[in-house]
């Protein structure tokens, strides 16, 4: 007998979830059931690519399907973690963070603005960024890139010459503009994604040993 759809679905009715945009560290969890460790074969090994992943629950769902979530991790880490030439990463993740943050993505804007904080030191401007919204104004360069990046998310066709030439006045080269299209389009799939299969949580806080 096929089960009835809701009965594959998870909800969490007293789940702690997150009242707002935050850098603080989060959880997520599943509307639909993860692989379990104990039911991968080598396919799913590989598509984790770092088989870390397996304890992660969105990375345990995703592998049902592993090639795309091969596809997926590995253009993941070309983007935010390739530091060989382009755009610094630390803008890479402000990109990211904006589209989550313009779609709504509470856990996504969590990770990426937490990595922008961690890797340009500019946590005050990142937080504006999560609490103001993507009027937010910060210099030029940061601007420009926001910018970019909302237009992006709200509809590719939004963006356009006006956006590139403002990059380039500010002295982005063309392999910077195309690192900032890429995680700003890589992320806005990855958040509807996200969206569609799960919802974030406020981890409960961890006890202090005794000594």
């Amino acid at each position: 007998m096929t089960p009835h759809t809701a009965d594959l679905v998870t909800s969490y009715p007293d789940l702690h979830r997150p009242d707002g945009f935050t850098q603080n560290g989060l959880g997520w969890v599943p509307w639909l059931e993860p692989l379990s460790p104990a039911e991968f074969e080598e396919r799913h090994w590989n598509g984790l690519v770092d088989r870390a992943r397996a304890q992660m629950p969105y990375f345990a769902l995703l592998a049902h399907e592993p090639e795309i979530l091969a596809a997926r991790t590995l253009t993941d880490f070309d983007i935010f973690g390739n530091a060989d030439g382009g755009l610094p990463l630390a803008e890479r993740e402000l990109a990211a963070a904006t589209v989550s943050r313009v779609n709504g993505c509470v856990f996504c804007a969590s990770v990426h603005s937490r990595n922008a904080t961690r890797l340009s030191g500019r946590g005050d401007d990142v937080q504006a960024l999560l609490d103001e919204g993507v009027t937010v104004r910060t210099d030029a360069r940061w601007d420009a890139l926001i910018e970019a990046a909302r237009a992006l998310t709200v509809t590719p066709n939004e963006f356009g010459p006006a956006h590139i030439a403002r990059l380039t006045e500010l002295g982005l080269t063309d392999v910077e503009i195309a690192d900032a299209i890429a995680g700003a389009a890589f992320f806005n799939w990855a958040n509807r994604l996200m969206l569609s299969l799960g919802e974030p949580e406020v981890p409960a806080p961890r006890q202090r040993a005794t000594p």
